[in-house]
């Protein structure tokens, strides 16, 4: 689950990290007003105004703006807000639709008075895979694309793993710090920040910290300037505070509907809809569909336990795609029935009617032989198939 900037702000303040203030605001009136308030408390005219969506690149899209005054807060605010934002992590790219903007979140202005005294750097923690252990990449490089220095000069990308049965050390906080060339107060900032840092991403189950940039001030105050927050859905059980912060508005409608009927879905770009039961299963039927010369156009794990009405679902949720020109239903009944999704699929076929594109189903395992009659007697345009060799070659030859 993604985080706004603002939300991934919030979380990092209570596990104690520095961060750049600001308010959100839904209307211009309100920006202005929170404009306001920041300046006073700070005795300042600058503040910057940024768009909140779940994508990075909102500089080069138009969607931060820097406002020198009160006019300059209504100006940008006005522009940012309602508009479609396209950033290169934004659906489509700079080509695509875009993103619609809602909220702006109205920030200090932390670089000021000295904007030459301040230095940006790159941090964040993730889990490293192969090492089975999390991982803090930072560089002295921040304010830019970390896969452009990493392309172009890897030198300067260092990398930290932790010990999961230890947790971070002080000696690797420190280090953190001395790699990145800091002595005196900001070096013991660095480490206080590096510390809470990790704290607040173990603490929080989280899949994803990245903060870009990690702002060292003139007077040496180590601030995080924005960050990109993502928690892992697998653990939002523990945390139904943070749950409650997901914005669905942001996600891609159709996996949200999906998800509220129990079905685990992921839209890809193809043309042949898939529906299985098991993660491993669906994985290896898109491989299939691959090599019949087709393309997956989504991922759908109807679980161990579907039925009828939940296969109609599934079944209804793929249709709404048109890129797709044939649907493989691959299950194995071992928890659930063949002869439920059978039955599931010739209901959805007959509810939604004017089905003008191919559907091949193969069923497996309990009741099989039940669900292969139901198929067959139906009368529907539905081939049914044995092995998954022969769902490939009916896929194939459907395609042509």
């Amino acid at each position: 689950m993604n985080l706004h900037e603002y939300q991934g702000k919030e979380l990092l303040k209570q596990f104690g990290v520095s961060i750049q203030e600001g308010i959100v605001a839904t209307t211009v009136d309100e920006a202005v007003i929170a404009a306001k308030t920041l300046n006073d408390e700070r005795n300042s005219e600058f503040c910057v105004i940024k768009a909140q969506i779940h994508a990075g690149g909102r500089g080069k899209g138009g969607g931060v703006k820097l406002a020198k005054n009160s006019e300059e807060v209504k100006k940008h605010a006005g522009n940012i807000l309602g508009m479609m934002l396209k950033t290169p992590q934004t659906p489509g790219g700079v080509n695509g639709p875009g993103k619609l903007v809602s909220k702006v979140l109205v920030t200090e202005d932390v670089y000021a008075p000295d904007f030459d005294a301040c230095k940006e750097y790159y941090v964040s923690i993730l889990m490293d895979r192969d090492r089975k252990c999390n991982v803090i990449i930072y560089s002295t490089e921040g304010g830019m694309d970390i896969e452009e220095v990493a392309e172009h000069t890897p030198e300067l990308i260092f990398k930290e793993y932790v010990d999961p049965r230890l947790g971070l050390q002080g000696f690797q906080a420190r280090k953190v710090a001395f790699n990145l060339g800091l002595s005196g107060k900001a070096f013991k900032e660095m480490t206080k920040f590096i510390s809470s840092l990790y704290k607040a991403f173990v603490s929080s189950d989280a899949s994803l910290f990245e903060i870009n940039p990690c702002l060292q001030t003139g007077d040496d105050r180590i601030l995080a300037v924005d960050c990109k927050v993502s928690l892992d859905d697998n653990a939002l059980f523990r945390h139904p505070d943070l749950a409650a912060w997901r914005d669905t508005s942001e996600e891609d409608p159709t996996e949200v509907e999906a998800k509220s009927h129990g079905l685990n879905f992921v839209n890809l770009d193809g043309n042949v809809g898939c529906m299985v039961n098991g993660a491993g299963l669906a994985m290896a039927t898109m491989d299939i569909i691959k090599l019949s010369g087709g393309e997956p156009a989504n991922f759908l794990d109807v679980g161990g336990t579907a039925d009828a009405q939940r296969v109609e679902k599934a079944f209804r949720i793929i249709m709404r795609d048109p890129s797709v020109k044939a649907i493989l239903i691959n299950i194995f009944g071992g928890i659930v029935r063949c002869d439920r999704v059978a039955q599931g699929v010739v209901d959805a076929y007959k509810n939604i009617g004017d089905i003008k594109i191919p559907i091949i189903v193969r069923l497996q395992g309990t009741n099989a032989d039940i669900a292969k009659t139901i198929i067959d007697e139906s009368g529907l345009e539905v081939h049914s198939a044995i092995l998954l060799q022969e769902a490939a070659d009916l896929v194939k030859k459907m395609l042509k």
